[in-house]
């Protein structure tokens, strides 16, 4: 078991993504928090999960709860070992002028102020331990953008750096901070980046991957396993493709 006695926080843990790397984590042993803004969603997805798993309510472009998670998490399982940072959202297909500053404003606080919140609520504790792993599920959109997603494009490049800037400064307190960057998936995200789900567009996405496949739940299941497990102690700063070849 490659994650036993190992604690994990993973953020938008409830479906898509999320919820494969929940899976992932706790077929190898860890004990994880589901946190989810979705309340419901988390409740139900940790009762299928038993007794290695607990639902969070988690508004993680809010301080005060992000703030709130990371000491329920403390109090649960007594220290953290294992951040994931994958709740995310996007905006739909729009040129980049007509978007809204509404919906510029929710892209950017999930995508990116939330990395800044979780690292500020969680830093401390893996400082103070000497250890830690800080996982960004960041995107392809970040090193290959799409037209008209230019402002979620530019959210997920943000967090790739972010990610380098973080890898660099915690490493030598023993934290090591990775990113994955996935394709177009099967997940509910899906049909927001195609604008609408048809066959025709399935095949202009799957087009560009050559592959010739979405990415799924199970394949960033176990990229993250590998990157926040032991195997991976000398590996830190990596921004790994999870794309079927997209980016090549």
């Amino acid at each position: 078991m490659r994650l036993t006695a190992k604690t994990a926080i993973i953020t938008g843990g409830a479906s898509g993504f999320g919820a494969g790397i929940v899976r992932r984590f706790i077929q190898e042993g860890a004990r994880v928090m589901i946190a989810d803004i979705n309340a419901s969603a988390a409740r139900d997805f940790a009762e299928e999960m038993g007794d290695h798993a607990v639902a969070h309510t988690v508004d993680v472009g809010d301080g005060a709860s992000v703030n709130d998670m990371a000491r329920t998490a403390m109090d649960v399982f007594g220290h953290v070992d294992i951040l994931v940072n994958n709740a995310g959202v996007t905006h739909l297909p729009t040129p980049l002028d007509d978007v809204s500053e509404e919906d510029f404003d929710r892209v950017f606080r999930v995508n990116m102020r939330s990395v800044y919140l979780t690292a500020r609520a969680l830093a401390p504790h893996m400082k103070e331990r000497g250890a830690g792993a800080i996982l960004n599920v960041a995107s392809t959109a970040g090193v290959s953008p799409r037209p008209n997603l230019s402002w979620y494009n530019a959210s997920k490049g943000w967090m790739i750096t972010a990610t380098k800037a973080m890898a660099v400064e915690l490493a030598p307190k023993g934290i090591r901070v990775n990113a994955l960057n996935p394709v177009a998936g099967e997940t509910p995200l899906l049909k927001s980046f195609m604008g609408e789900d048809t066959p025709e567009m399935r095949a202009k996405f799957l087009s560009t991957i050559p592959l010739g496949r979405f990415s799924t739940p199970q394949d960033m299941g176990n990229a993250a396993l590998f990157l926040c497990s032991d195997e991976a102690s000398m590996i830190t700063g990596v921004a790994m493709e999870v794309d079927g070849g997209r980016c090549i």
